[in-house]
């Protein structure tokens, strides 16, 4: 049986020294490859200058250094571009470009699988067949092949597209550390946001191991009953079992949880629900809320006015006690916006 070759992106410094080593090249050249990848950005392994020729072409015959594929682009109004890339035959992924208004913040959203095993009744992508986790390449690359299109650096990334990021923790975290890495992409661990829909054993998981990247969990609906309509995920992991995990996140990290809220008007936006959520904020030591209007009507519901979303904002900053933040849904007009990341068969064009 054909032995296959090994890519040498979305792979760490450990990962590339056995490689070297199993080529017969010397550990250091692991080095050169890892910084040539992530720091400095190299497309082919050509541009890899510090390494002889002999050895870029032992490379070439015997590793991979593949990029998905480019395959459609929306821009919105407000600066955000969406992404398709092709990770591997018939299987898309979205990526997302998100620029603040004055330009200082510059977030990558990106997928972790293709298409996702959850059903969040707000979430296109729930509505996608699952076909599998991405491998910790197909992750990075993301990142790199949009930093190249838009020829600028991400400051922040973020784990909020397609997938559950939770259901591929290995490859996600090992993406997370390469991109944390200051002989990687340099990133600081607080510009780096994983994100879950609540699968306990994750976070617990990445407790445990003392992650020190931001964490957001997706909160949606603080009733232990109600919420099993919003997020399926909620009859497997129920909201106590939790509000438990993320009140051991603050204490044993010390460090503040964000809770995402899609507001949904006439499910979740009632004063019993803004009550229950000013009671969660409260129990958990050091938490903000991220509040986010529903953005998809697929389902039949309705987008919140901006007179619901003032009033819901506003109770919320009076009782909670933490901090709130309206994050408006940039990249709407492009079904960029959160909850919107589903394959339309959408055409190459710009959006004014």
């Amino acid at each position: 049986m054909k032995e296959e070759k090994p890519v040498l992106k979305g792979k760490s410094l450990t990962d590339l020294t056995e490689i070297c080593r199993h080529l017969g090249l010397e550990a250091y050249r692991a080095k050169q490859i890892y910084v040539g990848i992530y720091k400095s950005r190299y497309t082919s392994i050509d541009q890899f200058s510090s390494l002889s020729k002999e050895t870029r072409e032992l490379l070439k015959e015997k590793t991979v250094f593949p990029e998905i594929q480019l395959g459609r682009e929306l821009i919105s109004k407000d600066g955000t571009r969406k992404f398709t890339f092709d990770v591997e035959p018939g299987k898309e992924v979205e990526t997302v470009w998100i620029p603040s208004a004055d330009g200082e913040r510059k977030t990558i959203c990106i997928s972790s699988q293709i298409g996702c095993t959850l059903n969040c009744a707000f979430c296109a992508t729930g509505l996608l067949e699952y076909k599998g986790n991405l491998h910790s390449w197909q992750i990075i690359d993301q990142i790199l092949q949009v930093e190249k299109i838009v020829q600028d650096r991400a400051t922040n990334i973020v784990f909020m597209g397609m997938g559950e990021p939770m259901h591929n923790y290995f490859s996600v975290m090992k993406a997370a550390h390469i991109l944390h890495d200051k002989e990687g992409m340099g990133l600081g661990a607080r510009r780096i946001t994983i994100s879950t829909a609540g699968v306990v054993p994750g976070i617990h998981r990445f407790i445990d191991n003392k992650e020190p990247f931001n964490f957001a969990i997706s909160l949606n609906h603080p009733n232990p009953n109600a919420r099993s309509s919003v997020m399926d995920i909620n009859v497997k992991h129920p909201l106590e079992k939790l509000l438990d995990a993320a009140r051991r996140f603050t204490q044993e990290l010390d460090r503040m949880i964000t809770f995402e809220y899609v507001m949904i008007p006439d499910v979740n936006m009632g004063k019993e629900n803004l009550d229950r959520l000013v009671k969660i904020a409260r129990s958990v030591n050091k938490c903000k809320i991220n509040v986010i209007p529903l953005n998809t009507d697929f389902t039949g519901w309705r987008r919140p006015t901006e007179d619901e979303v003032r009033d819901f904002v506003s109770y919320l900053r009076q009782k909670a006690g933490v901090p709130i933040l309206n994050r408006q849904s940039p990249g709407r007009d492009i079904n960029g916006a959160c909850g919107m990341l589903a394959l339309k068969g959408v055409r190459n064009e710009n959006i004014h």
